[in-house]
């Protein structure tokens, strides 16, 4: 592992969380995605040389519609940095 790449945190609203993680962070997102072979949007932002990324379900037929409904908003993954 070379180093922390980012942490996924499931939302229930992509537009009021990037105003409060704006807030929280006093930066604003760097990129949004939309990933439709997952059903999410993702929202970025930088922290040093990691991320914090929000994820979204588009329908409620997402995984992370799936995931929220069962455990609520909260860390989803956490990714790392890895050279292979």
């Amino acid at each position: 592992m070379q180093r922390l790449d980012h942490i996924g945190i499931a939302v229930n609203d992509i537009d009021e969380s990037n105003k409060l993680f704006s807030r929280i962070l006093g930066k604003d997102n760097f990129e949004t995605e939309i990933v439709d072979s997952e059903g999410v949007i993702t929202s970025s932002f930088e922290i040093g040389d990691s991320k914090i990324e929000l994820v979204a379900a588009l329908d409620e037929t997402s995984p992370i519609a799936k995931f929220i409904k069962k455990k609520k908003q909260g860390i989803h993954h956490i990714a790392l940095y890895v050279s292979d």
